[in-house]
């Protein structure tokens, strides 16, 4: 089976779940989804939340190298992150299966990708993660938290959702690490199989992405023609 396909039964399989199978909606639901949504956060359980902020992690992770690989496919990233921030993984999930694989940089880095290209972002994904890990660890109720996962369908999809972008993230990570020189497979296997906290290490200890002055020097050589 190859990626592509494999990426497309995944994208509709989790799909038919969340419709088919996952929990129903209830009150509960539209009311736990309201308070999140309007900051009543004192009424929303605090691992509940801390999977809300971590998708949202997951996403700016993704972005940290599907911008970047979006610059050299057919199809940019970004209308996919913008679904991404209301779907979460729906969007991801085609963009990784359309895009090709690509292992090369050429241009210069914009001030966006410039942002995501710095291990700032990244120390700074860090420490969000760790606060939001201990917050959800230490003030969570489990016992609740595994009641409303049985029972009710956004938190069970939420979670499912989670588990989905630390599976995928291997499928971009070769590509990236090889863009900037880095290939190294003890640090693929090491960010591949820790989930979370591996992808937010590699993107503090990778290599700055390199620049091709190529399109600079094009230019300059019209100018002087």
């Amino acid at each position: 089976m190859s990626r592509k396909t494999a990426l497309w039964l995944l994208w509709a399989g989790f799909i038919a779940y969340v419709l088919l199978l996952a929990p129903p909606i209830t009150p509960d639901t539209l009311r736990l989804i309201k308070n999140i949504l309007t900051g009543q956060w004192t009424e929303v359980n605090p691992i509940i939340l801390c999977i809300f902020s971590l998708v949202g992690i997951w996403i700016l992770i993704y972005s940290c190298l599907l911008f970047i690989d979006g610059r050299m496919q057919r199809i940019r990233f970004w209308p996919f992150a913008l679904g991404s921030a209301g779907t979460g993984v729906i969007s991801l999930i085609p963009y990784l299966a359309l895009r090709e694989p690509n292992q090369e940089f050429s241009g210069q880095k914009d001030a966006l990708l410039k942002v995501f290209d710095s291990r700032w972002t990244g120390i700074i994904l860090n420490f969000s993660t760790l606060f939001l890990l201990a917050f959800g660890w230490l003030a969570g109720d489990w016992g609740e938290f595994i009641q409303q996962f049985q029972s009710d369908r956004f938190v069970n999809g939420m979670s499912l959702a989670f588990c989905l972008f630390c599976l995928l993230f291997p499928t971009v990570l070769g590509d990236d690490m090889a863009r900037r020189g880095f290939n190294i497979p003890q640090v693929f296997w090491a960010v591949a199989l820790v989930p979370l906290l591996g992808p937010l290490a590699y993107l503090c200890i990778r290599p700055p992405l390199p620049e091709s002055s190529a399109d600079v020097s094009c230019q300059a050589s019209n100018l002087t023609a």
